[in-house]
């Protein structure tokens, strides 16, 4: 059986699913779901709605020109079976999914290799914007500059005496835990590779 694909979001349409409408010239648009449907009937555009994949190309969020993406196209030549040619199809299948995940993984990368500069960037603004509420982080800090070596008192502006807990009594590994909680706190993480 054949796995179509939806006529207004493109996602894939498994046999006995979905919905199939047939116009009166004899076209036959195959829907997903009933709310492609009703955005069919509706006349909108799937280029303009986000949650498509037509938006998604056409805003340059997914790989439109890529040597993969030819063997997904639609090939109605029929071909004598042989053992062979199904053996080496469904290898040929299984590589062509990992050199497209790999790329599109590159893709993604590429794209959003700009977003962690800016996103650190608005994240230290926040914190600027927003020190009063902040006197947990700002005790911690300044525990931190007295195990340092510096005087053993919090001075000046910190002056947060609830909040200060003495650092002479903790472990080692509490004094680790503490550092690695305020350097994540001053920090964002870029995504990681998922394999």
């Amino acid at each position: 059986m054949r796995i179509e694909t939806c006529y207004f979001c493109s996602h894939p349409v498994y046999p006995s699913k979905g919905i199939t409408f047939i116009r009166n010239d004899a076209k036959a648009f195959r829907f997903c779901r009933s709310k492609c449907h009703k955005n069919f009937k509706m006349k909108r555009n799937p280029r303009k709605l986000k949650w498509t994949k037509p938006f998604r190309k056409s805003a340059n969020k997914e790989m439109v020109l890529d040597s993969t993406l030819s063997f997904a196209a639609r090939r109605n030549v029929p071909t004598r079976y042989s053992r062979e040619l199904i053996a080496t199809t469904l290898k040929t299948m299984q590589r062509v999914s990992e050199i497209q995940a790999k790329r599109e993984w590159v893709f993604y990368k590429r794209r959003m290799a700009g977003n962690a500069a800016a996103r650190r960037e608005a994240d230290r603004k926040l914190v600027q914007e927003n020190q009063h509420m902040l006197p947990e982080v700002r005790a911690r800090l300044s525990q931190m500059e007295t195990d340092v070596g510096e005087s053993h008192e919090i001075e000046g502006s910190l002056d947060e005496a609830p909040y200060a807990i003495s650092l002479s009594a903790k472990s080692a590994t509490q004094r680790k835990r503490q550092q690695a909680w305020v350097s994540d706190a001053m920090d964002v993480e870029e995504p990681t590779d998922p394999k």
